[in-house]
């Protein structure tokens, strides 16, 4: 935007005197009002040519303010559009504490609530000259309503209330389309630029261009600043994209966290199995050690009987003793005899002692021998399981047997061992077998090692490509995923625009329908006229027609009467002439 001296008019172009609102403000320096009279100078062509064939204002300005307002009031001529916008004044006056009271405000109020929108335009009026700068201000921004110095003098009266409601209205529509023009950043970001520009025209025009050069300078400066910031934003993302691919990599490497799963379940899965093999065991086990002891019970039972019948047998044997006649001798042979017999007890005792140790020995052997066996069994039992045999065959022990044929069973003899003799000769046939193939697969192995040499190394440059093709698809997803976005926006903007035509088109047509009205009425009474005037015109036509014959009869007899005196004179100089002679 730099330009030299004595270029595009500089010097040729007096500036304008500023107005009685812009003495201690550039109106220039408002983006907003910047913004909203280029939009209204660009769009301003159509509307007056429709205005000036249409006889009245042009609503380029309430098209554009209505269509962010949702559903305004096209026309306020009847109290009910009236009170509707009123309303609407009041809401948005609302947190200024300025509440318009209908039918007819007080003036203070209608006084506050202009120097109100007004502020919120950024264009502060004067309390001094306030109705010259709203008039100043309402021309900058092209209202379509008109509204007269004497109406703002006086803006109580009820003559001028209606055409200040509409600039009230106008203007709170516009204050709401500020509003939301603020809240949002991209806008801001373009008024930026476009307030760049318009300043930068503004002072070539006026022949400033020192100011036009400072002026390109700190832009310039500005957007080398932003451009820093943004490149230094983009490392920041690179550096982050980076270490989110390390992550990436680094977890698709690492082994999968649902395989490890898998794994321990299986794991827990055969300890469960394991468990319950062996809880069913001891269950067994448990349940024959109970019908054991029931067996030993029945013993100790008929051992008790035997002791009672013992005790009984021995105190009738007291009592026949005690009422036989003894002498001495007899008593002392008896005595000798019971000592006897006590010793006898006593050996018998200790005997009995020593062999119910030696017997509860014998069985806590046997019970350990058994389960060893029972061990050896569930051994022997899962390597049969392994081997699949071609028979079904389980060792099964009897801990009831009293020998080896009882506990173990002799069916092993004649059903296992050939079995496992047929496997023994099965499997060193299938080892030879086995060995022929290892040798070819071990020379197959050798060929595909150098295969696979060669694929890795094929896959490590299918992966290079794999990682260069997957950049590019990210940098393309992003791509998309940024033209998603900028298409999703254009959309939106598209659509903004397409509801703000066709609210326009609504406006342009109801419009054209009251021209059109207005039109054919004015065509009637232009048609009756015409005929009155034809008519009228006629009457004069054929007046004027007849007063013509007159005249031509009137100038026939002249001419006539003329003629004879010309012939008259004609004869007169004749004869002079001949006299003469």
């Amino acid at each position: 935007m730099r330009r030299g001296r004595g270029r595009g008019g500089g010097g040729r172009h007096p500036k304008a005197p500023p107005s009685s609102a812009a003495v201690d403000r550039t109106p220039m320096s408002d983006a907003f009002i910047i913004q909203r009279n280029l939009d209204h100078a660009f769009s301003r062509r159509d509307s007056d040519a429709y205005s000036i064939c249409s006889s009245r204002p042009s609503s380029i300005g309430t098209a554009q303010a209505a269509s962010h307002a949702g559903g305004p009031i096209t026309s306020l001529s009847d109290r009910g559009s009236q009170a509707a916008a009123l309303r609407v004044v009041n809401a948005y006056l609302a947190p200024a504490a300025i509440h318009l009271r209908p039918s007819l405000p007080p003036a203070k109020d209608i006084v506050a609530a202009f120097h109100h929108l007004a502020d919120r335009l950024r264009y502060p009026l004067k309390p001094a000259a306030w109705e010259d700068d709203l008039l100043s201000l309402l021309r900058s921004l092209g209202c379509p309503y008109k509204v007269t110095r004497s109406a703002l003098k006086a803006p109580g009266t009820p003559h001028s209330w209606p055409p200040l409601l509409s600039v009230l209205y106008w203007l709170t529509l516009l204050c709401r389309v500020t509003d939301g023009l603020d809240a949002s950043p991209p806008v801001s970001a373009s008024n930026d630029l476009m307030t760049y520009i318009t300043e930068s025209y503004y002072l070539f025009l006026t022949g400033e261009d020192d100011a036009v050069a400072s002026l390109d300078d700190d832009y310039h400066a500005k957007a080398r600043d932003q451009i820093g910031e943004k490149v230094a934003v983009v490392q920041e993302l690179e550096k982050e994209l980076q270490d989110l691919e390390a992550k990436r990599s680094k977890q698709m490497s690492a082994p999968s966290r649902l395989k490890a799963l898998e794994e321990k379940k299986d794991a827990f899965t055969a300890d469960v199995q394991k468990f319950e093999a062996v809880v069913k065991s001891w269950s067994t086990k448990i349940k024959e050690k109970e019908e054991a002891l029931v067996e030993k019970e029945k013993e100790l039972e008929a051992k008790v009987m035997n002791c009672q019948q013992t005790m009984v047998e021995n105190e009738e044997l007291v009592k026949q003793v005690e009422t036989q006649v003894v002498n001495v001798r007899d008593v002392d042979r008896m005595a000798r005899e019971m000592q006897a017999v006590e010793n006898d007890i006593a050996k018998l005792e200790n005997a009995n002692a020593v062999l119910e140790e030696k017997g509860w020995e014998l069985e806590a052997a046997l019970v350990s021998k058994l389960e060893e066996i029972e061990g050896l069994a569930e051994l022997c039992n899962q390597s049969l399981r392994k081997l699949k045999p071609s028979i079904d065959f389980q060792y099964e022990v009897n801990a009831k047997g009293s020998s080896p044929a009882e506990i173990l069973g002799t069916t092993y003899k004649t059903t296992l061992k050939p079995a496992l003799n047929a496997l023994a000769n099965e499997t060193k046939r299938l080892i030879i077998s086995k060995h022929d193939e290892s040798s070819d697969l071990q020379k197959q192995l050798q060929g595909i090692v150098k295969m696979l040499e060669e694929k890795r190394s094929h896959v490590s440059v299918l992966q290079a490509k794999n990682n260069e093709m997957t950049a590019q698809v990210d940098s393309l997803d992003r791509e998309i995923q940024s033209h998603v976005s900028r298409c999703a926006a254009d959309a939106r903007k598209m659509k903004d625009e397409l509801e703000k035509k066709e609210h326009h088109l609504s406006t342009i047509e109801k419009e054209a329908e009251v021209f059109l009205k207005n039109s054919e009425e004015g065509l009637q009474a232009a048609l009756k006229e015409t005929d009155e005037e034809t008519q009228m015109c006629a009457r004069e036509l054929l007046k004027l027609i007849d007063s013509i014959a007159e005249y031509k009869e009137f100038v026939e007899q002249s001419t006539a009467e003329m003629k004879k005196e010309l012939y008259e004179c004609a004869d007169d100089i004749a004869s002079l002439s001949a006299k003469m002679v």
